[in-house]
């Protein structure tokens, strides 16, 4: 049973991207494998906050169904859709197969970075994709949903790369292979994020890479090494300020075309002169389908519209011009969709889980069994993903629950070794 859930985790992690039909089947076997052994084996496990709140998690969709299909059954499916919040919960599986161990989680991400970069290599355009974003100045998505998801990947990726930038350049076994793999990777990803032309991205990143070049200088992760950690940590910034120059340089003209795309858009936004923002524009769309939403979710504020709230809030809104009706089939905002889809029901929910998470993360690192790079990486990613969430809601598709899944189940794993240490002392 270990070796075929182990297995589905490994496919899950290195192949949902590169090769979709297999790792979503592996993402499936291990969820469903995990949640299973966790339940009847987890002695220590079962009574912890992630399976509450997965049970909340139905009850909240099933509440919300239930009264929906009173109210206004002809917009409401047959039967409740409960995977839209339960597939949060995959890591679960993730961090039951993980079994705590730092360095099968390390090797899990690294994974999953590899099947990122190698699918945007091997598939049908790829590499032409590579050369018109970096030559001609073109938008590009790898045909990894659209390029907003596909800036979110290299986003994460990037994240990674940096915070485990000191495992990866020290010294020790396969040292200059390791260097070079880091070297690679991260000049893929930083191009990644700047041809994917995402400024949602661009943003997040605009805040979190500062917070963490900030703590990097001030907090060395290892008390024993302080100087080698330091001068280190020196390197890898000064490396790091010499690529974003560099990019910068580079993809000047592609960056400040796209920031300037939407230039009086924001000044009347900055301004509060909603009423001149145009609806043909990205900017223009999300800001009138946020103020529709708001108005349903005024009308049920406690339980939401069901699970296709997002929707409706769009397609059925008689204000809003015929072509974001038909061409807008969801918010773009994770919060907004959860609570005009679930009301403040789903709304605490979201808010549990965050909590939930990063309590454990803290306690975990506390304890000593996390790593501190590790626990960096884990909040530099929560302030990238609450601001990204703002403006596209990842968590509504594959491709952000992918990485939600790989990443939280990786931070759970450990909190979970710590509840049986604890257990067993």
């Amino acid at each position: 049973m270990w070796w075929v859930g182990f297995t589905s985790l490994a496919l899950y992690g290195s192949l949902r991207l590169l090769w979709p039909q297999i790792g979503e089947v592996g993402g499936t076997l291990m969820g469903v494998l995990g949640l299973g052994c966790v339940l009847a084996c987890g002695k220590h496990l079962r009574s912890s906050g992630a399976l509450w709140l997965l049970l909340a998690a139905v009850i909240v969709q099933l509440i919300s169904w239930t009264l929906g299909y009173w109210h206004h059954p002809e917009w409401m499916p047959d039967n409740p859709q409960l995977d839209r919040l339960a597939k949060w919960f995959l890591f679960i599986g993730v961090a039951w197969w993980l079994g705590g161990s730092t360095r099968t989680t390390l090797a899990l991400w690294a994974l999953a970075l590899a099947g990122l970069l190698a699918t945007t290599l091997v598939t049908d355009g790829g590499i032409d994709q590579w050369l018109m974003g970096i030559l001609e100045g073109k938008r590009v998505d790898f045909d990894l949903q659209n390029a907003q998801h596909t800036a979110m990947f290299f986003g994460s990726g990037l994240l990674g790369i940096l915070a485990f930038s000191r495992r990866m350049l020290a010294s020790g076994p396969w040292a200059i292979a390791r260097r070079i793999g880091w070297l690679i990777a991260l000049m893929m990803c930083l191009t990644g994020v700047l041809i994917t032309q995402t400024r949602a991205i661009w943003l997040a990143l605009a805040v979190v890479l500062p917070v963490m070049a900030v703590v990097a200088l001030l907090w060395n992760y290892s008390r024993q090494h302080r100087r080698q950690a330091a001068r280190l940590s020196a390197v890898v910034l000064f490396g790091g300020f010499v690529a974003v120059v560099l990019a910068g340089l580079e993809f000047h003209d592609v960056v400040e075309r796209r920031l300037g795309d939407e230039n009086q858009i924001i000044a009347d936004l900055m301004e509060g002169n909603i009423d001149a923002v145009p609806y043909q524009s990205s900017i223009g769309n999300r800001i009138h389908t946020w103020i529709a939403a708001a108005q349903w979710i005024e009308e049920r504020p406690l339980v939401g519209w069901g699970e296709n709230g997002r929707s409706l809030a769009v397609k059925e809104t008689d204000w809003l011009p015929e072509y974001t009706r038909e061409n807008y089939g969801h918010l773009h905002n994770t919060f907004l969709e959860v609570f005009v889809s679930y009301g403040l029901m789903g709304i605490v929910l979201a808010a549990a889980l965050a909590w939930w998470i990063g309590r454990g993360t803290l306690r975990a690192w506390r304890a000593g069994i996390m790593p501190g790079d590790m626990a960096f990486f884990s909040a530099a990613f929560f302030i990238y993903w609450v601001i990204i969430n703002q403006f596209e809601a990842y968590l509504s598709f594959w491709s952000g629950v992918y990485v939600h899944n790989i990443i939280v189940g990786g931070l759970v794993t450990h909190y979970w070794r710590l509840i049986r240490q604890q257990a067993e002392t």
